[in-house]
């Protein structure tokens, strides 16, 4: 594993969230040296992460300490510092935050030659770039919420044609540690944030609603959400574990004069297809003004 050192301004819940996935992938590859998890040796092995307010640095102290971490660098309104000390910066602030904390003085400085991370919905690289160094290399990067419990679907921006191999792969392997990562350009951003920013609220919706009809039919309810809980889980491991395209998964499900079509045609009745796929549109379409003046 590398010395270098990863800094996260801003660490909150998402920072936390990356940060922790990294540090329990550093642990996994200790402990088990035979098998060690691809990427792992790419990660820092260093870290450092910012706050503004004292009971948020007592509150970050506890949640690392509750997970078994004890190797971060907690600094009080310390922005600069950890900029300057980290080779990749990762940036979790609010995004009507951004500017004043590149704004800092030293802060430009603090950045050149390192690898920015930005994890502000609707700040794009270009407004990014306009704020920092030439020589700082800049990254977009889209997490989701279940990154928290390491089943997160992360994009991030394409590095430029300044940065190295060895960045790229430093990249990977970070946000590999929390769930899939994937490097897409910044044109499809607004309909990443849509379905996988946004997209664990509406499976939610969806798998609450499935609970409530298994409740319906009388189900206990503990019982009713487990079922459906595990039930989308499986389908969409199914799917993500055998490459196998969602509707060849109904197809084999759904028998000649059985329930399962029965349900389908209620669903398409409800034209839930269509407003599943409007829903994400609509996202999409308001992901695009996120950035943009209030």
């Amino acid at each position: 594993m590398t010395e270098e050192t990863l800094s996260v301004i801003g660490c909150g819940t998402m920072g936390f969230a990356v940060l922790s996935g990294v540090l329990d992938s550093r642990a996994e590859a200790k402990s088990n040296a035979s098998e060690t998890t691809e990427g792992a040796d790419l990660l820092p092995g260093n870290f450092i992460a910012t706050v503004q307010r004292p009971q948020s640095a007592k509150n970050l102290q506890k949640k690392l300490e509750d997970a078994g971490h004890n190797s971060v660098e907690i600094l009080l309104q310390g922005n600069v510092e950890a900029a300057r000390r980290g080779d990749y910066v990762i940036l979790g602030s609010k995004p009507q935050m951004v500017a004043d904390i590149l704004a800092e003085e030293g802060m430009v400085e603090a950045l050149k030659g390192k690898v920015l991370i930005s994890l502000c919905a609707g700040l794009r690289v270009d407004k990014l770039k306009s704020m920092v160094d030439p020589s700082t290399r800049v990254v977009r990067a889209m997490p989701n919420t279940p990154c928290r419990i390491r089943e997160g679907m992360t994009v991030l921006s394409p590095l430029g044609s300044d940065s190295s191999e060895h960045e790229q792969n430093v990249l990977q392997a970070i946000f590999s540690a929390v769930g899939r990562c994937h490097f897409l350009h910044e044109k499809h951003f607004d309909a990443v944030t849509a379905l996988a920013g946004s997209g664990p609220a509406f499976y939610t919706l969806f798998l609450e609603a499935m609970a409530d009809g298994g409740v319906m039919m009388g189900l206990p309810r503990p019982e009713a959400l487990e079922l459906a809980a595990q039930t989308m889980q499986g389908a969409a491991r199914m799917v993500l574990q055998t490459g196998m395209h969602p509707a060849a998964l109904k197809d084999s499900v759904t028998t000649p004069g059985g329930c399962t079509i029965a349900g389908l045609l209620q669903l398409e009745d409800g034209k839930v297809r269509s407003t599943v796929a409007r829903t994400v549109q609509a996202a999409a379409e308001h992901a695009a003004g996120l950035g943009g003046p209030k």
